[in-house]
């Protein structure tokens, strides 16, 4: 049996402002095109189809088309909700659907409920668990996803004992050990997110969604990782999905998805960028700027443009920066006008001091204010 595993497509999500649609419907091409290619038998997405509860028409629209042409391939398809879905929607007209070979898990009530696929490998699907939604509705006596998750693997431990064949879990969850982005919404509950690996024993393969990297857990447990990059953080990670063979053990090759442009952060003098023959690389790339000039250079952005136009983060953090003032803020503002302050913000934000007749506005625009609350 060859199952597909993907996760946290985040239909709908931009880049910094950028439209990823297209690149996201690039990546359904390359899905269903290695589908095709490696005669997989069901594909497993794990979580985070969309970027938000209520996703941009376009986002659902494309969702409908890759499952729909996952459908026409023959191929079984699992998935569940994620932090990011809302659940109820993803879940509309499931039973329809998986009568055309489509499983979308998104109620809880259904864990413990397996798509049983050709061979007799039974896949469960466990959505997204809302700790405390779910405490009440299975009447846990502890709180947190350690306590949700256990349950739910409980519940699917009770139907596997009934069965003889391989087993294979979906799971939405944050695994402790995992590497996070900068790109996953924070889901820890009391402070505390992660579920110890050991809730997932006994699993032939889990299918794990929500951090963003591929990563090996153990040998059966795995997360795909993004089929994109949706933060700078990402700039070293290889995107793709796992295909995972269910034979007489259990192996796994990780399939790479196409790049639609690279992200890279990159950082340095201003002048030194425009000119250095090093950074010529990143011309085509997605970048996050640091500059490290001793003042904060004029129209940094537009300079910049021109030579790496996909230029869309750009910070300044002055080589040798002044030191740290440790006072508090009441000590540091104390005996000084708010015309100080004034101007203190604006050479902290430009780099430079206000000219005269900057000054000159300032002032006339807090004596404005003065004489606003002096006639109240």
């Amino acid at each position: 049996m060859r199952l597909l595993h993907t996760s946290d497509w985040h239909l709908g999500r931009s880049f910094h402002r950028e439209d990823m649609l297209a690149a996201q419907a690039r990546f359904v091409d390359h899905l269903v095109e290695t589908v095709r290619a490696e005669s997989v038998d069901a594909v497993l997405i794990s979580g985070d189809l969309y970027d938000r509860a209520l996703p941009p028409v376009d986002a659902v629209a494309l969702c409908d088309e890759a499952l729909r042409r996952l459908a026409a391939e023959k191929v079984r398809v699992i998935a569940i909700s994620g932090n990011h879905d809302s659940a109820q929607r993803l879940g509309f007209g499931a039973g329809l659907m998986s009568a055309a070979g489509v499983h979308v898990i998104a109620d809880p009530r259904r864990v413990g409920e397996p798509v049983l696929l050709a061979d007799g490998t039974a896949v469960y699907g466990i959505p997204y668990l809302e700790p405390e939604v779910v405490r009440s509705a299975w009447d846990l006596s502890e709180r947190g996803h350690t306590a949700a998750l256990s349950e739910a693997m409980r519940r699917v431990r009770a139907d596997l004992a009934k069965r003889d064949g391989r087993s294979v879990v979906l799971a939405h969850a944050f695994v402790t050990g995992g590497e996070a982005s900068d790109s996953e919404r924070d889901i820890s509950v009391g402070g505390v997110a992660g579920v110890p690996l050991s809730v997932f024993d006994g699993v032939d393969y889990v299918a794990l969604g929500h951090l963003h990297g591929r990563q090996r857990m153990s040998g059966t447990v795995r997360y795909s990782g993004s089929p994109l990059a949706y933060s700078f953080s990402e700039e070293h990670h290889v995107k793709g999905a796992w295909l995972v063979d269910l034979g007489e053990t259990v192996t796994a090759e990780f399939v790479e998805a196409p790049v639609p442009r690279r992200s890279a952060r990159i950082s340095g003098r201003i002048d030194d960028l425009l000119s250095g023959e090093r950074w010529a690389p990143y011309e085509d790339h997605w970048l996050q700027v640091t500059l490290t000039d001793p003042d904060r250079p004029a129209g940094a952005m537009e300079r910049l443009r021109r030579r790496f136009p996909h230029t869309l983060a750009l910070a300044f953090e002055p080589e040798g920066g002044p030191a740290a003032d440790d006072r508090g803020w009441a000590e540091r503002i104390r005996d000084r006008s708010d015309l100080d302050i004034a101007y203190d913000f604006v050479r902290e934000v430009r780099g430079a001091p206000a000219d005269e007749a900057e000054r000159d506005l300032l002032g006339e625009a807090f004596e404005c204010c003065r004489l606003t609350e002096a006639a109240r």
